[in-house]
């Protein structure tokens, strides 16, 4: 992958804009280690850093096209470039062997029309020293980041907020932003914890010229439903679809390795390289001290019956520094996954080997795997109950302490998760994201920013017909972008490695969400297609084992030396009320509640805003 960055602003000197770039490039070294370009032209700025996967001695940027007319910076993969190349050979003289001119070549000669034919993902600039506009896109699904500022006469974009922060005045937090991320964890599309700093949205494209407001366009849009034929049509058709998006993710000049969690979706990748397509990679995983949180003898079991070349480590604790990293360097504002970190550090493991990473990022989105589904559907019938029934059930599960161990090792675990998805009911209708806390604690929590926030992107008018399928389409459009793609993506190029991800593959998407959700999830079992299509490939231990994900031990992190640091942080000036955070973390402490993932929060949020202010 790679880092740019793009610069307009007439009132600036020389010197001023060309120092400008030069620090947001040093703080995007990470993500293009091999090469930096950088072009000038009063009052444009535009800078590239370059991590070189294909074409490895050509392909540098900025890149020109013949007349010099058109200036493209560009980080991402186009894995039909060739197939695009060999459209446009009659119209254009090729000078390279990359994807970065079939880039330039197709938006040249097409402009935005030419989006819709790319498929991988991608960031980039395009400046029109004819027309003095600039053209900004990004991929469908929001793998690969662009920030953006405009104002009056000026525009500067980059692929992360440091980078961006280098380029741009000092900014103020965003009061609406801020509510968003503590109900969600994360920033709402298009949206940032910064006021007047935004990103390009997923499956749009960005046009602006001096003294004009941006105009931003969707080129692609979710669409849900409209399967025509069987449901042993819809199996040919994924295998077929999923398998060529696999082989597409494997063009590189460089070795491609993979993501190895014992997961089902990861290992289904890693089934498919070495049984369909005959490519044993290098694998990689991390596990926990606490077993109930370790994957890896899943991750063996898959290694093992596929032949790779495995590579794995654990860890031990939290890592405050590379957190911190993480945080400022990376993210540039809060964001509140905390399996950043285990993310982070299988992708330094990976790094040691490879430059590319095949991952399983959005099966769970696409074929319904998410535990919250499964909940959804079993409140639909507890609420059936007598009244009475459920109250006496809620009041003698609020008196027994709450376990530490991981869900998947525990039914009391699950019943407390499940009465907290009871508790969250109202303020996840409608349903946009997983949130933090129902209304009266959010309100306890923040009362000055209750009435605050911004409005998701609208779902598919075909998706709210279907309880689960709109949490799915929501999930696709909201929750995988912006805390699923984000943590990888700064997990990932913090080690300069290229993630891919075959799940988001165009094909691949438009066919799952195409199909009717009862052939994905019934009842309780989901990934049900999946599961039938692939049945072959995955020992059995795999397809039956729960579902875990990358969870990290927070209960135990914050019931030690983690909780003394949120204590100290307490000290920091910000929205929250103090005494609520101290109540949660005493009830944690003393063993009542698990509020791991909701201190998590809170401390990241906190350590941020310490941290901005004292940059500012």
């Amino acid at each position: 992958m790679c880092g740019i960055a793009f610069s307009y602003q007439p009132q600036q000197s020389a010197e001023a804009r060309q120092a400008a770039l030069a620090l947001a490039l040093q703080r995007l070294s990470h993500r293009g280690p091999d090469d930096i370009g950088r072009w000038d032209e009063h009052p444009c700025a535009i800078g590239h850093r370059r991590l070189a996967i294909i074409d490895l001695a050509a392909s540098r940027q900025p890149m020109h096209d013949a007349d010099n007319r058109f200036v493209l910076t560009y980080n991402g993969e186009i894995y039909n470039f060739k197939e695009l190349r060999a459209e446009l050979s009659g119209r254009w003289t090729f000078r390279t062997q990359g994807d970065t001119e079939v880039v330039l070549a197709g938006l040249a000669l097409f402009g935005p029309a030419f989006l819709p034919k790319m498929e991988g993902m991608w960031a980039l600039a395009l400046w029109d020293r004819q027309r003095r506009s600039l053209l900004l896109a990004r991929d469908r699904m929001g793998k690969k980041p662009l920030y953006y500022q405009q104002w009056q006469q000026g525009m500067i974009c980059a692929s992360e907020l440091p980078a961006l922060s280098a380029l741009a005045p000092r900014w103020h937090e965003s009061l609406d932003s801020t509510a968003d991320y503590l109900r969600y964890g994360y920033y709402l599309p298009g949206t940032t914890a910064y006021e007047n700093v935004r990103e390009v949205l997923p499956g749009h494209s960005l046009q602006w010229q001096p003294g004009t407001q941006p105009i931003e366009t969707a080129y692609w849009s979710l669409t849900v439903g409209g399967f025509a034929g069987s449901r042993a049509d819809a199996r040919a058709q994924l295998r077929e679809r999923f398998t060529h998006a696999i082989r597409r993710r494997l063009v590189a000049d460089v070795e491609v390795g993979a993501f190895l969690s014992g997961g089902i979706d990861s290992s289904l990748i890693v089934g498919l390289l070495a049984r369909d397509l005959k490519v044993k990679p290098k694998t990689f995983t991390i596990g926990f001290s606490d077993p109930s949180y370790d994957e890896r003898r899943y991750a063996r079991l898959a290694a093992t019956t596929f032949g790779s070349d495995h590579y794995e480590r654990e860890l031990r604790d939290w890592d405050a520094d590379l957190l911190q990293r993480l945080i400022f360097d990376h993210v540039g504002q809060p964001f509140a996954d905390s399996s950043l970190l285990p993310t982070a550090f299988v992708s330094q493991i990976a790094a040691e080997q490879v430059k590319v990473a095949l991952s399983g990022d959005g099966g769970d989105e696409l074929f319904s795997g998410y535990q919250r589904y499964q909940a959804r559907v079993l409140l639909r019938w507890y609420t059936r109950l007598p009244t009475t029934l459920r109250t006496n059930i809620e009041k003698l599960l609020k008196k027994m302490p709450e376990p530490t161990a991981h869900h998947s090792r525990s039914v009391l675990k699950k019943a407390h998760l499940f009465y907290d998805v009871m508790q969250r009911r109202d303020a996840e209708t409608p349903y946009v994201a997983p949130v933090y806390y129902n209304k009266t604690a959010f309100n306890a929590l923040a009362p000055d920013l209750a009435q605050r926030g911004h409005t998701a992107p609208a779902l598919p008018a075909e998706a709210r017909i279907d309880e689960i399928e709109t949490m799915m389409a929501a999930d696709a459009l909201v929750y995988l972008p912006q805390d699923i793609l984000v943590k990888v993506d700064r997990a990932t190029m913090a080690y300069s490695l290229e993630a891919r991800a075959p799940f988001l593959d165009s094909s691949v998407v438009a066919l799952a969400f195409s199909l009717p959700r009862p052939w994905h999830r019934r009842g309780f079992s989901g990934k049900r297609l999946l599961r039938e299509t692939f049945a072959d490939v995955l020992p059995h231990t795999l397809w039956r084992r729960r579902k875990q994900g990358f969870g990290v031990p927070l209960h135990e992190w914050f019931r030690g030396h983690l909780g003394n640091k949120l204590r100290e942080l307490m000290s920091t000036s910000s929205p929250l009320d103090s005494e609520y955070v101290r109540c949660l973390l005493d009830e944690h402490q003393c063993r009542r509640r698990d509020h791991g993932y909701r201190l998590w929060e809170i401390y990241i949020y906190l350590l941020w805003r310490q941290g901005k202010w004292q940059q500012s």
